[in-house]
C-alpha cells in the first residue's frame, strides 16, 4: 500500500490532534455561553438584536464557498493539477479576507454603538468565540498560502482540513450567537 492510498484521516495526524483540540474548546465556550444564556434569557435576547444577523449569515455562505475551493483545490493537487490548485486556493484566501472584512465592520459598529466586551455577558461570549474564529481564519488563510507555494498534495490536504475545521466552527456559531 502507498502512502498515498493508505486508509485514515486526510492529511497530518498533528494537524488532527490540533483540529480536535481546537474543536474542544470552541465546544467549551460554546457550552459556556448557553448556560450562562440560561440565566439571563431575555437580556441575551435583546444583545443579539444588535447584532448584524445579514453579514453573518453572508459569512457563513463566504466561508462555505471557500471551504468548498479548498476541497477542489486538493483534489487539482492530487491529480497534480498545481497551476489549477493555486488557482483554487488564491479566491479561497482572499474569501477569507472577505470574511474577515464583513466580521471588523460588525465589530466597528458595535464599538460605535458603545458596546462592548463589557457590556453585558452576550457580549463577552460574542465576542470572544467570533473574535478567537476571526483569528482561526486569518491562520487558515496563512495556512493555505504556504501550501498553495508548497504544492504538494499532503499538504494541501493538511491544510483544507484545518480550513474545513473553521468552516465548520462558524457553521455552530453562527445559529448560537446570531439566531437562538
Amino acid at each position: 500500500m502507498t502512502a498515498d492510498s493508505r486508509p485514515g484521516l486526510p492529511g497530518e495526524l498533528m494537524m488532527w490532534v490540533l483540529i480536535m483540540s481546537e474543536l474542544a474548546v470552541f465546544g467549551a465556550g460554546l457550552v459556556a455561553f448557553l448556560a450562562v444564556r440560561l440565566t439571563d434569557p431575555v437580556g441575551f435576547a435583546e444583545a443579539q438584536t444588535h447584532l448584524h444577523r445579514t453579514g453573518a449569515a453572508a459569512n457563513t455562505l463566504v466561508l462555505v464557498t471557500s471551504g468548498w475551493l479548498a476541497a477542489l483545490a486538493t483534489r487539482a493537487a492530487e491529480a497534480g493539477r498545481f497551476g489549477r490548485m493555486r488557482a483554487l486556493l488564491v479566491p479561497a484566501v482572499l474569501l477569507g479576507g472577505v470574511f474577515l472584512a464583513i466580521k471588523y465592520s460588525e465589530y466597528a459598529d458595535l464599538f460605535a454603538q458603545g458596546i462592548g466586551t463589557e457590556t453585558h455577558a452576550f457580549y463577552t461570549f460574542s465576542f470572544l468565540l467570533t473574535g478567537f474564529h476571526a483569528a482561526h481564519v486569518l491562520a487558515g488563510m496563512v495556512l493555505l498560502t504556504v501550501v498553495g507555494w508548497i504544492a504538494a498534495p499532503r499538504a494541501v490536504e493538511t491544510g483544507a482540513a484545518f480550513w474545513h475545521m473553521v468552516d465548520l466552527v462558524w457553521v455552530l456559531l453562527f445559529p448560537v450567537v446570531y439566531l437562538l
